[in-house]
């Protein structure tokens, strides 16, 4: 069964893993949000970030990181979201919200003290 959420997720995934800004961004809202999680343990914004072009500069800068970086979709609070994993370890889990086939609301959460239970092996 086609489920557009799940289809938009996949899109901006596979944008994500070719690290094209300009797919992401034509994935995202032009009102699309991202409130970042770090715990004060990580290097995160402490505003929302708002407007395509600057969520999608602020995925690839806080998802960026390392080549060598796994991106998978997943069932994140019930929905497709995306978990991050370097050797095996959690580093991120999004949260998605669309609205027909663009994703509106991100919510990134980097913080290491909730990531443990996505960690794998």
């Amino acid at each position: 069964m086609f489920d557009p959420h799940d289809e938009t997720v996949r899109r901006f995934a596979a944008a994500w893993r070719r690290r094209d800004s300009a797919a992401l961004e034509a994935v995202l809202d032009d009102d699309a949000v991202a409130t970042c999680d770090g715990g004060g343990l990580v290097p995160a914004p402490a505003r929302t970030v708002c407007g395509a072009t600057e969520v999608a500069r602020l995925v690839i800068e806080v998802m960026g990181g390392r080549a060598d970086t796994e991106l998978t979709v997943e069932s994140v609070n019930g929905r497709a979201g995306l978990a991050l994993r370097h050797a095996s370890r959690a580093v991120a889990v999004v949260g998605t919200e669309t609205a027909g086939s663009r994703i509106t609301t991100l919510w990134i959460v980097l913080n290491p003290a909730k990531l443990t239970a996505w960690h794998r092996g």
